[in-house]
């Protein structure tokens, strides 16, 4: 079969030729997108990440396209819908770094509590004053956990370990697990007004898209934390600038941002018209994420050496399972 992996380093590329001997594999260190997509066309399995835009455009030109797997939990770059009509599998990897996310989203907190960021910045000015750099212990303070999946209960389970109250928001209630690992389950409000730290585990789709808003952002506890290692769109950008102008929040941590792909493009820009949208984004996020009580990392909650190969195994896997006709993991 042609397999094709997009967003592929080379590191993964050798792991990857070891594996589809009996295939013929094409790589491509760039996203498969709208510009690349005629010469996809040829292709039965496709491998993408998540800068990868897979919609309807993309999907028509994919003609001989049997499978597209993702290599990410999250699909939201695939239109799933679509692919069904076309009777395209669409797979990802559902499990591989909920304690990878689950550990950065705890350094992003400490980062925060305890001024890591910016002690470092006064570091390398030779500025070894302590002024303006105490922090907070997180023994006893409330963290509120909006989405219980794996790696929600994988920060609880850290959280716990550092003396900490829980409180969490999700659709669904596992009352076992809340019992097991002493936490309770509230309305959004409540967790909002009453969290010390809010931390965001909830996929992103049409349910969830700007679920921390102008409005509901207003209710957070005054000098709260915000961290979010999920997904960009679940946190409006424009609320969250406002949060932070008005003193509602006290910080954020965050390893993703609305709009985080025109950061990507930034450099592009500068020799393309990519238009007034790209530009205000990108001034916005400039805005956002130059700010001395921000944290941001480049979305790599999930980048462990350990959640990398878990990741490309679970991929060969759904890989070869589908080529001998069974499908698993299916979205």
């Amino acid at each position: 079969m042609k397999i094709a992996f997009f967003e592929i380093s080379k590191t993964d590329k050798e792991y990857l030729v070891r594996a589809f001997a009996d295939h013929q594999l094409f790589f491509f260190e760039e996203p498969l997108t709208e510009k690349n997509a005629p010469q996809a066309g040829e292709y039965e399995i496709i491998s993408v990440f998540i800068y990868s835009v897979i919609n309807a455009t993309v999907i028509k030109q994919l003609k001989n396209a049997r499978c597209i797997t993702t290599r990410s939990t999250g699909f939201d770059h695939i239109d799933a819908t679509v692919c069904k009509e076309k009777n395209i599998a669409v797979l990802n990897v559902p499990y591989y770094g909920e304690n990878t996310v689950a550990e950065h989203t705890l350094a992003l907190i400490l980062a925060l509590s305890r001024n890591v960021h910016k002690s470092y910045a006064r570091g390398l000015k030779e500025d070894f004053s302590i002024e303006g750099l105490k922090g907070f212990d997180l023994k006893d303070k409330t963290l509120g956990v909006i989405g219980t999946g794996h790696i929600g209960l994988h920060v609880i389970r850290i959280a716990k370990g550092f003396g900490m109250h829980v409180f969490a928001y999700d659709v669904h209630h596992n009352v076992f697990l809340s019992e097991i690992l002493h936490f309770k389950y509230a309305s959004l409000d409540q967790v909002l007004a009453e969290s010390d730290i809010v931390t965001l585990h909830v996929p992103y789709n049409k349910h969830t898209h700007h679920l921390i808003n102008k409005d509901n952002i207003k209710k957070i506890k005054r000098g709260a934390l915000l961290i979010n290692t999920a997904r960009g769109g679940i946190v409006e950008n424009e609320a969250l600038v406002e949060a932070l102008d008005e003193h509602i929040i006290a910080g954020a941590g965050l390893d993703v941002v609305e709009g985080e792909e025109y950061i990507k493009e930034e450099k592009q820009c500068l020799h393309e018209d990519c238009g007034p949208a790209h530009a205000d984004r990108i001034k916005q996020n400039h805005n956002l994420l130059g700010r001395d009580n921000v944290v941001f990392t480049p979305h790599i909650g999930f980048y462990s050496a350990e959640a990398l190969y878990r990741i490309l195994d679970t991929t060969i896997a759904n890989i070869t399972h589908f080529a001998a006709g069974k499908i698993e993991n299916q979205v």
